[in-house]
């Protein structure tokens, strides 16, 4: 009950604005009123002098502030500051003069009603309020500026993992289409448990790869099922050592993580001129940080570096959106075989 009326509260502008008047008021009799136990006396000027100090301090926040201050528009803003206050600063003169000096100071009655001391002085009693609800409207502003860039900045990034998500598909089913294509022109029997693989792997892109993280378990499960694909093209010519240490239970990791570091794994270990080829995939899990690591052997390339292909750029990327400042990609290119290492904190 007490949250509901609190979230009415917050969300009715009109009583929220009422009430800042009303602490306004009762603040100041109590104030000055303890002065000399003139309570009474203070409250009345206090609701005297409201009025233009209200006007005034809206007519800041809704004019001067979305016109000329918050576009950076100082010079302006500062002339209309400055002639609405000495405005504001006659009119609070005259409310004394007609008002407030004939009950309780008469004597101020015989200075002039155009005494410049006096309108200043006016216009001081007038700021306190008015700068007080500018902070306030700034820091409303600032705040919802904060917000807006938290939300532009997450669609952002959302955008930019779902492109890097897209590219990852297309690569990874041109590249085991061509697997699927040298089974079939070896009229190999492998083919049609091939297409029943291809066709487990595709619906875990397409159906449970869509939120940001999958259980590991799952992404595990998906990546046998690749390595099972590449078996059934090498055959005897690869050996494959896949090894898990800890327990999974409820352990998740970023989807489609893994894929280009195992594909690339056979796509310059296997798929090379090795009479041999081996591939070595190992995940340790520890209570609080996952340990990958995938190395294969390679062919010698006479001298020539190779350049990292587009699975292994997208990677990087989606690493660095997705577990910013915790983890850690170490890829050690060696004269005879490759090696990746990846280490997130969970």
């Amino acid at each position: 009950m007490l949250k509901r009326r609190l979230d009415w509260l917050l969300q009715n502008r009109i009583l929220q604005h009422l009430l800042f008047w009303v602490c306004h008021v009762v603040f100041y009799a109590v104030l000055y009123g303890s002065f000399a136990d003139t309570y009474k006396q203070n409250f009345i000027e206090e609701l005297e002098y409201l009025p233009v100090k209200i006007i005034f301090t809206y007519f800041t926040l809704y004019f001067l502030l979305p016109r000329y201050l918050l576009p950076g528009k100082y010079g302006m803003f500062f002339i209309w500051l400055v002639g609405s206050s000495f405005l504001a600063g006659i009119v609070q003169r005259y409310v004394a003069f007609n008002f407030d000096y004939p009950y309780y100071y008469p004597e101020a009655l015989n200075d002039p009603f155009f005494y410049f001391a006096k309108i200043v002085k006016m216009v001081a009693s007038i700021y306190p309020v008015t700068f007080f609800a500018v902070a306030i409207k700034l820091l409303k502003y600032w705040y919802a500026n904060q917000q807006a860039q938290q939300i532009l900045t997450k669609e952002k990034l959302e955008a930019e993992l779902k492109f890097l998500k897209t590219q990852i598909h297309p690569h990874f089913l041109f590249n085991t289409l061509n697997n699927l294509y040298a089974l079939t022109l070896k009229k190999s029997d492998k083919a049609p448990d091939t297409v029943l693989k291809l066709s487990e792997l595709i619906n875990y892109m397409l159906y449970e790869c869509t939120s940001e993280h999958v259980l590991l378990s799952k992404e595990l499960k998906f990546i046998h099922n690749y390595i099972h694909i590449e078996q059934m093209r090498h055959g005897d010519k690869l050996d494959i050592d896949v090894r898990v240490n800890g327990e999974l239970n409820d352990r998740k990791i970023a989807p489609l993580i893994l894929l280009p570091f195992v594909e690339n794994s056979f796509k310059h270990g296997a798929s090379e001129e090795l009479q041999h080829a081996w591939v070595k995939i190992s995940v340790d899990i520890q209570p609080t940080v996952t340990v990958i690591k995938v190395e294969n052997n390679k062919a010698s390339l006479n001298g020539v570096a190779r350049k990292p292909g587009i699975g292994i750029q997208n990677v990087r990327r989606r690493l660095d959106l997705l577990y910013p400042g915790l983890h850690d990609l170490k890829i050690i290119n060696g004269e005879e075989t490759f090696l990746v290492i990846l280490t997130i904190q969970q």
